[in-house]
């Protein structure tokens, strides 16, 4: 027997539950050698592991009608889960199966290029995966969104997403403000991307309750990082000694995730940069896995691959 728990928070429960968890009931017949137990915004299933695979499965297409068409009617429900599906479902079934997560609003953040579905793929395999390449392909908020959906799957504890908060050796002295006004602005994008996939409101209670910490590099010394999927963005403006600190916090149970672009490195000329060391010392070791982003995966207007193309020109 196994046990799965689905985190329906992104709809409210009673859409799918129904009132006196009528619509609950009737996806239930549909089960009926697993034990459904619905607890607030999560889903407890026991069954056998092939069974609870495509309950899991049939829960999500649930969801993504509710955030698609606003309802869910026990209608809906009939067609979504009969066992003789049509090709439609089936097709509904192949694109849930790459969903990441499902963001507010109705936003579905899926996997979009090769590179980032083989990104999705090595995170799934290893437990430290490098990604590296130009900015605007899509390496952060793929990672965010894997830290997200591992979170609810509760595969992990807390997420933890960190980068060097000055570009030049974090240096915050010269900014106006506390320590967070100084380093909010660096960490903006991270912080973007949470709020794109999760309610604001529940957001803020995990990073009060430090379910999820944002934090610059410096503060991760010292620390062991278990039972977390901890991200590091903006990889190449960590200097040396900062990456090798950075990788040896690496704790039980734990995905670390690297992000970067070895030639943005905005490190002073004395400071060679983390990750462009760590790409080739590591290399080859087992466990750690590099994918690399170009210029055909990046996402951003029109013209970014345009201007990318034209320095690189130059570059060689």
């Amino acid at each position: 027997m196994s046990e799965i728990n689905i985190d329906i928070s992104e709809v409210n429960p009673m859409d799918l539950y129904g009132v006196n968890e009528n619509k609950l009931i009737a996806i239930k017949k549909y089960f009926p050698r697993i034990k459904v137990v619905a607890r607030g915004t999560i889903l407890k299933a026991i069954g056998d592991e092939k069974e609870l695979s495509i309950f899991n499965q049939k829960v999500a297409l649930l969801i993504a009608h509710i955030i698609k068409y606003k309802q869910l009617t026990e209608n809906n429900i009939e067609r979504l889960m009969a066992e003789d599906g049509t090709p439609e479902e089936s097709e509904t079934l192949k694109n849930n199966a790459d969903v990441l997560v499902y963001g507010n609003g109705g936003l579905i953040v899926k996997a979009t290029t090769a590179t980032q579905r083989k990104f999705v793929e090595e995170i799934d395999k290893n437990d430290m995966v490098f990604a590296y390449g130009p900015a605007g392909t899509g390496k952060s908020y793929t990672a965010v969104a894997l830290a997200v959906r591992a979170l609810k799957n509760k595969e992990v504890r807390r997420i933890i997403l960190t980068r060097p908060a000055v570009e030049a050796g974090e240096n915050l002295g010269f900014l106006p403000g506390d320590l967070k006004e100084k380093l909010d602005p660096y960490l903006q994008p991270l912080y973007d991307a949470l709020r794109d996939m999760i309610p604001a409101e529940k957001l803020n209670e995990m990073m009060e309750n430090g379910i999820i910490q944002i934090a610059p590099l410096a503060f991760m010394r010292g620390r062991t990082l278990d039972k977390a999927f901890v991200i590091l963005d903006e990889a190449q403006n960590a200097t040396q000694s900062q990456f090798k600190m950075f990788l040896t916090r690496m704790g039980k149970s734990a995905k670390f995730v690297i992000n970067g672009d070895p030639t943005q490195v905005d490190l002073p000329k004395n400071q060679p940069s983390g990750l462009v060391q760590a790409l080739k010392v590591l290399n080859g070791v087992e466990g750690i896995s590099f994918v690399k982003f170009d210029e055909k995966d990046v996402m951003r207007h029109q013209l970014v691959k345009q201007i990318i193309f034209a320095y690189k020109k130059v570059d060689n």
